[in-house]
């Protein structure tokens, strides 16, 4: 298991979102941040969590990929997320002991295996209807945090916003993390601050 802080908020990051932000994102309190870029070649994303580190490592953040193990160690980031297609946590904590380790999960059950599996934190969800990614369930509701907390940290993801994250919280999630709360926001900075607030 990893020995890395899990962040209260995470920011979803993509070549298309602006990168000059970072640093001012990290200094709101935005402790986190996932790259998730399905459309990135394999050296491009490697060039692209490079980038992240370089504006977010300096105040403390930890930074994880999604999907690719491969991309983050090639990067050296601090961790990677899982999802149920990609490689197994447990083949990913033996190649990578030291790195943190999320799998998405949507019961309780989910988050058992992954517990077992090895896996640090379980982002769990969607909790609230988004349509910042495609295909996904239906909405999991405040009420399935609270049942599925307790045998690992819970990161609540899917429509989570500076006004239900509190909420999400008091049910049982270690912290959150967002895309379109942030990036789609006039503002994302002021943004990352209510959303930093509402999770302390």
């Amino acid at each position: 298991m990893s020995a890395l802080p899990l962040p209260r908020l995470s920011c979803l990051v993509s070549h298309d979102d602006d990168l000059a932000l970072l640093p001012a994102l990290t200094a709101a309190g935005v402790d986190g941040f996932q790259i998730r870029d399905k459309a990135l070649p394999t050296g491009a994303l490697v060039t692209l969590v490079r980038a992240v580190l370089a504006a977010v490592r300096p105040a403390g953040a930890t930074v994880v990929v999604n999907d690719r193990l491969d991309v983050a160690l090639a990067a050296g980031a601090d961790g990677v997320h899982l999802g149920g297609d990609d490689l197994a946590v447990a083949d990913a904590r033996r190649l990578a002991p030291g790195l943190l380790i999320g799998a998405t999960c949507r019961s309780r059950a989910e988050v058992l295996a992954a517990a077992a599996d090895g896996a640090d934190y379980a982002g769990f969800g969607p909790v609230f209807a988004t349509d910042s990614k495609p295909g996904l369930p239906v909405p999991l509701g405040v009420a399935a945090v609270t049942a599925a907390a307790g045998p690992l940290p819970l990161v609540a993801i899917g429509g989570v916003t500076a006004r239900t994250a509190g909420e999400v919280r008091a049910a049982g999630a270690h912290g959150v993390a967002v895309i379109g709360a942030i990036w789609r926001h006039p503002d994302p900075v002021v943004a990352a601050k209510e959303l930093v607030a509402a999770v302390a």
